[in-house]
């Protein structure tokens, strides 16, 4: 089946719309960030850069640290800019843009966001790192999509709007679990294994209050103590949601790794997480 002109859109120079990436310029290997300085602060370990790419948020370096081929990518914030992310990453290796038709033989990319977040958990101290082995979407995003159901948690997600009484007004919250695979192959010492929230927002979302009161006063405290069969929500951000439920509806494999830089529960806040930032990042470049 060929792709409609308005459906994908292709650059003149025959690169992705939002990504500015062309295919064959994408390496399997991709680790996403928000903040687009961060692709710097990768890169410069790099042994080699082989092509960039920048449109707005989304800034991009694909080259080589130790033999491997790695392309870093800004996605600025937001699960709505996952949605562009995601799909265009999928299109540069899974469509022909020539002909913009599905390829036969598909590619499995290995995703990794590197970012920031605050903990919820007072067990959670900050400048350690959780990785999302479940990530939950207050966001909606996956409810777009067919096909939700078959690799979401719904039991977990259940339980979940019982116990946070959530408002029907609200859009259902989704649950995806990351990628086995590199959740073992990204395992280290000062990470630890939790249930990621994706928030639609920085501040009522995330239960902040400044001049605005949120509808559900009450959710944080709930959070703080929920547990569904021994698995604790540990952290909120705004990304994860997304790209751990698109990379598994595309079959590839995604998962998020996150400094802890405050934690909401003692009210604390890291004095310098650019430390933990750059163990991290060493860490993923090992282990990718």
């Amino acid at each position: 089946m060929r792709i409609p002109e308005s459906e994908l859109i292709i650059n003149p120079d025959g690169s992705a719309f939002h990504l500015h990436i062309k295919p064959g310029e994408l390496a399997e290997k991709v680790i996403l960030v928000g903040d687009p300085g961060r692709v710097e602060t990768i890169t410069k370990h790099f042994d080699s850069i082989e092509s960039e790419a920048e449109n707005r948020e989304f800034v991009s370096k694909t080259g080589y640290y130790k033999g491997k081929h790695i392309t870093v990518l800004s996605t600025g914030i937001g699960t709505d800019n996952i949605d562009i992310v995601v799909n265009e990453l999928d299109a540069l290796v899974n469509i022909d843009f020539e002909t913009r038709e599905i390829k036969s033989n598909l590619t499995s990319l290995d995703i990794v966001r590197i970012g920031t977040s605050g903990g919820l958990h007072k067990d959670i101290p900050v400048d350690r790192i959780v990785m999302s082995e479940r990530s939950i979407g207050f966001d909606g995003l996956l409810n777009f999509y067919e096909g939700r159901n078959e690799i979401s948690d719904l039991q977990f997600e259940s339980y979940l709007k019982k116990e946070l009484k959530w408002l029907p007004e609200l859009a259902s919250p989704y649950v995806v679990h990351a990628s086995e695979e590199l959740i073992k192959r990204l395992d280290g010492e000062n990470i630890i294994k939790g249930c990621t929230i994706s928030a639609p927002g920085f501040y009522g979302p995330q239960g902040r209050e400044l001049r605005l009161k949120t509808s559900n006063r009450e959710i944080n405290k709930i959070i703080e103590t929920f547990n569904f069969n021994g698995s604790i929500i540990a952290n909120y951000e705004m990304e994860s949601s997304a790209i751990a439920g698109l990379s598994k509806l595309l079959a590839h494999n995604a998962v998020t790794l996150c400094a802890i830089i405050a934690n909401r529960v003692t009210k604390k806040y890291s004095k310098d997480y650019k430390i933990v930032i750059s163990q991290l990042i060493e860490h993923v470049l090992e282990l990718i």
